[in-house]
């Protein structure tokens, strides 16, 4: 008895270590046969809730940065061409002039006598004319008299005209409709030619100068619409366009210098402000969808489709994807306009998922609008 019963012992004792092994096999494929259903949405499970964006077509282009540098559409330093002190000013700085307006007044007192002068003597000169005119009539004067009168005539005219035109110079006026700048003189003054006297700014467009490399000569054209921004306004956007591309290339920076024109129809640009400038390459018309809708996979992108809106149909489908801007990117092959998309909660779906969809967030709805006024339905 006790022999037999070791040796069913020793038989125990070698079939044991196998038995795991078996146990492992048959558990391994047991899991192998019950993954796909442990992956599949069980059935009455309630359907995934998701934000859903339309694909649709929207003007894109290729951004380009640049910083630039402002300047006035006119600009003038407005100074003398005579030497005399200043009798009037008729401005403090900062007012909007017009063509033609006088700013600064000269003294002029001494022109103006030798104007009246040359008047008085215009005056006897006539006389002298019209006396040998009324003698030649009667044949009384000879015919070369007359002629030298009228000669000397004219001559006083000339002068007449002269004194008359250097009047002018001891009046500064605006040559063109701006905005003046800051006084920086007083009546009494002597000044004497090339003194500044005003600056005028003509600040109802302005131009905007600016470099762009070499290599990216070949997407700028005149007319090419470009947006900037400024410090000063942070949350403005100012929208100006390419007005001219300098002929020649900086062989040292190896860029060409591009100026820009900018309505300025408030007054809110002056001249010399540093702006960041955004130049729009290639524009065009393009299929955009949010950038959250978008599920990276490796170097493969993909999307949630809502196939179906009332039974909550999904389908995964690879897309081929072009630029980014915040918050969007531009899709080249995979979808259609007016393809609904999953842009919230694709990351909770696979295979067998079905959708509740809650929301479409659009330019009038936001996300957050949609989770408010769901929560608002749950709490009531």
């Amino acid at each position: 008895m006790n022999h037999a019963f070791a040796t069913r012992r020793a038989r125990l004792h070698r079939s044991g270590p196998a038995m795991p092994s078996l146990l492992l096999l048959a558990l391994c494929s047991a899991l192998t046969f019950l993954a796909p259903a442990a992956l599949a949405q069980p059935a009455g499970m309630p359907p995934t809730p998701v934000i859903g964006a339309e694909a649709g077509l929207e003007a894109w282009s290729d951004p380009l940065e640049s910083l630039g540098t402002l300047a006035a559409n006119e600009s003038v330093t407005l100074s003398s061409t005579v030497t005399d002190t200043v009798t009037a000013i008729n401005f403090e700085g900062g007012e909007t002039v017009s063509r033609g307006d006088v700013l600064v007044e000269l003294s002029d007192a001494e022109e103006r006598a030798s104007l009246r002068e040359a008047q008085a003597l215009r005056v006897e000169r006539q006389n002298a004319v019209d006396r040998l005119a009324q003698l030649q009539e009667r044949n009384l004067a000879p015919r070369a008299d007359i002629e030298d009168s009228r000669a000397q005539l004219q001559q006083v005219d000339a002068t007449i005209q002269g004194l008359r035109a250097r009047l002018d110079d001891y009046r500064i006026t605006a040559p063109f409709d701006g905005v003046v700048g800051v006084r920086g003189l007083s009546v009494g003054a002597l000044v004497s030619p090339g003194d500044e006297l005003a600056t005028l700014d003509d600040v109802s467009r302005m131009k905007l100068d600016f470099e762009v490399p070499e290599v990216q000569l070949g997407a700028l054209a005149e007319g090419l619409t470009l947006s900037a921004t400024t410090a000063a306004y942070p949350e403005r956007v100012f929208e100006g366009e390419i007005a001219i591309i300098d002929s020649r290339i900086d062989p040292a920076s190896r860029s060409v210098s591009v100026r820009a024109m900018l309505d300025n129809d408030e007054r809110l640009l002056r001249p010399g402000m540093l702006m960041r400038v955004t130049l729009d390459r290639r524009p065009r018309q393009t299929l955009v969808i949010p950038e959250s809708a978008v599920v990276p996979e490796g170097s493969r992108q993909w999307v949630w489709v809502v196939t179906s809106t009332e039974d909550g149909n999904v389908e995964r489908r690879e897309i081929a994807v072009g630029a980014r801007r915040r918050g969007e990117v531009e899709v080249i092959e995979g979808l259609a306009p007016g393809d609904l998309v999953v842009s919230h909660g694709a990351d909770r779906l696979h295979d067998a998922s079905s959708v509740e969809l809650i929301g479409i967030a659009d330019d009038t709805t936001s996300v957050s609008d949609i989770l408010r006024a769901t929560r608002d339905g749950d709490d009531a």
